[in-house]
């Protein structure tokens, strides 16, 4: 069976998953470089399914990558050479036979990636060029290794891991119109402080981030999240996000419910004490939805907590300490922009879900990074070399006006033919 090659952001979020515990400070090694030799001791599964045994040093260089430049920086960098002859020198040869005599159960794409992370061989030498060598001198290939990961019941403090997910609420009717209603909440495992909640008539990708922004904003940066595997909570731009503010992002097994014990069982709780006894039928509006919301939330945070025997609100106040909060507003909002490749057509239009912008010219035939917030297009624009390019909307109107101004002007006096 072949292996398909993970996503460059799914690469960059695997790393940045095994270096989030020095960049989030929260080890419990003596030092940065015990842990790196402590999660270096046995091979990982890497995001395409094949498992690697990585070098401490590997980590501590993406460590130093992610401090420069953020999940970019994680991100494996496209070969510019592709198609061109490679071989594999003497040396490589040699740390081949090495890595088969010591580690016997490591396999060709294996040992491709310990190569080129070693230096031995360089990025853009092909995987089939390792495999080709192994086939060829008969060397025996191994069986792909697993290990479980273990989490625990309960984190220690406020911000360990926070829990989202989205409860489907009643339908309400709005100028005229009845429509389904859903909650994306979420909440703090230690504490059970209800961090971010809101109310929509979507349940999407972007709305989840709303709710996410809204919560960093106001409780600081969480160092894992516990999500459900849907679209609106599994899907490249929340990771790049997610990587961005410098929280792991964890999805639960599939058809796992119990996995989401705290914010399934506050979703019953809020059933049976708020929504079971509200009549919906009498809200004129979405706002006011969610004006009855935030009242129940600010009463369930300021409620003593069966589990724990706290107010969440007081929990939160004990073990606060820890969390990160923000650099900046400016900072936060940069980090929740979403990203589109593009490549500027010759008439410098670029198109971001059917709807066409005006990118500088300069740009044209070029691909470029956009980064824009879905509901406010009119910031949106195009980040090339750390500097930021605004787009606008497509006018064809007014640039057909524009193009006939510049026509240049013909004097039909001067014509010998008239």
């Amino acid at each position: 069976m072949s292996i398909q090659a993970a996503s460059p952001i799914k690469i960059a979020h695997f790393r940045f998953a095994l270096i989030a515990p020095v960049i989030q400070g929260i080890y419990s090694d003596a030092s940065a470089s015990a842990y790196y030799r402590r999660v270096t001791e046995h091979p990982l599964t890497l995001p395409d399914g094949t498992t690697y045994l990585y070098h401490p040093k590997t980590l501590s260089k993406w460590t130093h990558l992610y401090k420069k430049g953020g999940m970019d920086a994680l991100m494996p960098q496209e070969r510019t050479d592709k198609g061109s002859t490679r071989t594999l020198s003497d040396v490589a040869i040699e740390e081949i036979y090495r890595l088969k005599e010591k580690y016997t159960r490591l396999n060709a794409t294996q040992i491709h990636l310990r190569l080129i992370e070693e230096g031995f061989i360089p990025a853009d030498v092909s995987v089939a060029s390792v495999q080709r060598f192994i086939k060829k001198n008969d060397l025996k290939s191994a069986r792909n290794l697993t290990i479980k990961d273990r989490k625990a019941f309960e984190e220690e403090f406020f911000g360990g891991l926070w829990q989202a997910d989205t409860c489907y609420l009643p339908y309400i009717t709005e100028n005229g119109k009845s429509r389904r209603t859903y909650l994306i909440m979420i909440i703090d495992d230690h504490s059970r402080l209800i961090v971010g909640g809101r109310i929509f008539y979507n349940d999407n990708a972007y709305n989840f981030q709303k709710v996410l922004k809204e919560a960093v904003s106001t409780y600081g940066i969480p160092n894992k999240l516990y999500l459900d595997n849907g679209s609106p909570y599994s899907n490249e731009q929340l990771t790049l996000i997610c990587g961005s503010i410098g929280a792991v992002e964890l999805h639960t097994p599939v058809r796992d419910g119990a996995s989401k014990g705290k914010v399934e069982r506050n979703f019953r709780t809020l059933k049976n004490r708020w929504l079971y006894g509200f009549d919906a039928a009498q809200l004129q509006s979405l706002d006011e939805f969610n004006q009855e919301l935030l009242a129940y939330i600010r009463k369930h945070n300021t409620t003593i907590h069966s589990a724990t025997k706290e107010t969440p609100l007081e929990r939160f106040m004990k073990t606060n300490a820890k969390i990160q909060t923000p650099k900046s507003s400016e900072w936060l909002e940069e980090c929740f922009h979403n990203r589109v490749i593009r490549k500027v057509n010759n008439d410098s239009c670029i198109s971001i879900d059917g709807t066409y912008y005006d990118a500088p010219m300069q740009f044209i035939k070029m691909k470029v990074e956009i980064r824009y917030l879905p509901d406010h297009m009119e910031d949106a624009y195009i980040l090339y070399e750390g500097v930021h390019y605004p787009i606008y909307l497509t006018n064809k109107v007014a640039n057909g006006k524009t193009k006939r101004n510049n026509l240049p002007v013909i004097d039909y006096s001067k014509r010998g033919d008239l």
